[in-house]
């Protein structure tokens, strides 16, 4: 009796499927994953998230302190306030009309090349001028201006000022003119149209600061 008791019991722990083991197939060729891999492919995603995230990272210049700022106030910032002297818009269309001239003087060039020189000439000189240099030639603002362009210190900052509409329109009208003048030729047109591209949205107040 004892050895058939023993009998049944092994029968029954056999074919209990709480005890039978479990088997897996792999495919012909492949390395079963070891203890543990499913752990380390999660910690290598986790990784390589973490460091492509820092791609994308976006810096926040800070703002300006306020011993800084009173510097900017104490004294008038003659590097940026020419732009509302008199004459100072009557410039920008004799500078255009030199540039007319001597491009159209130049022996072998096109009226829609000279209109398009004259456009890329001004359009450069005005980013170098009023987006690209920063701070300020003198020494008695105490590098109060020296994080800012010419395009951000003129009046203080604001926007929309009268200076900063003329300052903007007039890239804009000699696109314009640009563009009839080449006969709207597809290559002209996009040559001038990313050189006005260029000016404009650096004088946007979602641009600069």
């Amino acid at each position: 009796r004892v050895s058939h008791l023993a009998a049944t019991f092994n029968t029954a722990k056999l074919s209990s499927p709480i005890l039978l083991s479990r088997t897996v197939t792999y495919d012909a060729g492949t390395n079963p994953p070891r203890r543990g891999a499913s752990n380390g492919n999660m910690a290598d995603k986790a990784g390589r998230r973490r460091r492509s995230s820092s791609i994308l990272q976006v810096y926040h210049e800070p703002p300006e302190p306020i011993e800084q700022l009173s510097d900017q106030s104490a004294l008038p910032n003659l590097n940026a306030n020419w732009v509302n002297a008199k004459g100072a818009w009557t410039i920008h269309f004799v500078l255009i009309l030199a540039l007319k001239i001597l491009y159209d003087i130049m022996p072998g060039v096109s009226q829609e090349t000279s209109w398009t020189l004259t456009n890329i000439t001004y359009m450069f000189g005005s980013y170098i001028m009023f987006h690209y240099v920063r701070g300020v030639p003198f020494e008695f603002n105490g590098g109060a201006y020296d994080n800012l362009n010419m395009w951000e210190q003129i009046d203080d900052g604001a926007q929309y000022t009268p200076a900063k509409k003329f300052l903007l329109s007039v890239p804009i009208v000699l696109f314009l003119l640009s563009t009839h003048y080449t006969h709207y030729d597809l290559a002209y047109f996009t040559i001038n149209f990313l050189a006005v591209l260029a000016v404009v949205i650096p004088k946007l107040p979602v641009v600069s600061s």
